[in-house]
């Protein structure tokens, strides 16, 4: 399914289901090419912190040693513009417990590792500062706004170069089944167009665009 679906087509179906809030901001990006994320979301919140307190990392690492295998991790951090969540180890210990991905509204570090991995992230940018003393995990596995989406726990979450769209779990189904319905067509119209006929004959042949 991975491999037949992207995130354009997702975003339309889920438009045509009344679901017309699911595609992130633009701000989130893939931080290498080519990076592609399918899988249920295991979300985490984050706030700004000014001290650096004892046991700076508890409630991230627990959020990290609950990933299930298939999931992605969702973090939420404001965005903040003060720190990076998420790093090469956090990637390790996440890939090395089978979960697909991570998406942060945020920033993220060790891209070069992350990307020699090839395990895909999505973040508003990269900084090399570490959390300690400036973010914190305040809750996990709970519902979160990221990228500008309301994103719950078990919700589907995929992404490619054109963004990332969230599916809710209660449309799931359907929107997928509308989603490979809609690339078959899709093909069947880039193979017309690519026969000659116009854009017009295509749009009023198959009603795609």
């Amino acid at each position: 399914m991975e491999s037949k679906l992207y995130a354009a087509v997702l975003s339309d179906v889920l438009d045509g289901l009344g679901f017309r809030n699911q595609a992130m901001a633009a701000r989130l990006r893939p931080v290498y090419p080519g990076a592609v994320v399918l899988g249920r979301a295991h979300t985490a919140l984050t706030v700004d912190i000014f001290e650096l307190r004892p046991d700076p990392y508890r409630m991230e690492i627990e959020a990290v040693d609950t990933l299930k295998p298939g999931d992605v991790m969702v973090a939420a951090t404001g965005p903040s513009e003060r720190t990076c969540f998420w790093g090469e180890l956090l990637s390790t210990a996440s890939r090395l417990r089978g979960a697909r991905g991570a998406v942060v509204d945020g920033y993220v570090r060790d891209v070069r590792q992350i990307q020699a991995m090839g395990w895909p992230v999505f973040s508003t940018g990269m900084s090399p500062l570490d959390s300690a003393g400036r973010s914190a995990v305040v809750e996990y596995g709970t519902p979160v706004q990221c990228g500008g989406v309301l994103v719950r726990e078990g919700d589907i979450v995929f992404g490619d170069v054109d963004g990332l769209v969230v599916v809710p779990r209660e449309a799931e189904t359907e929107a997928v089944r509308r989603a490979l319905e809609k690339v078959d067509g899709e093909d069947r119209t880039r193979a017309a167009l690519e026969s000659g006929m116009t854009l017009t004959q295509v749009y009023e042949k198959y009603g795609l665009l």
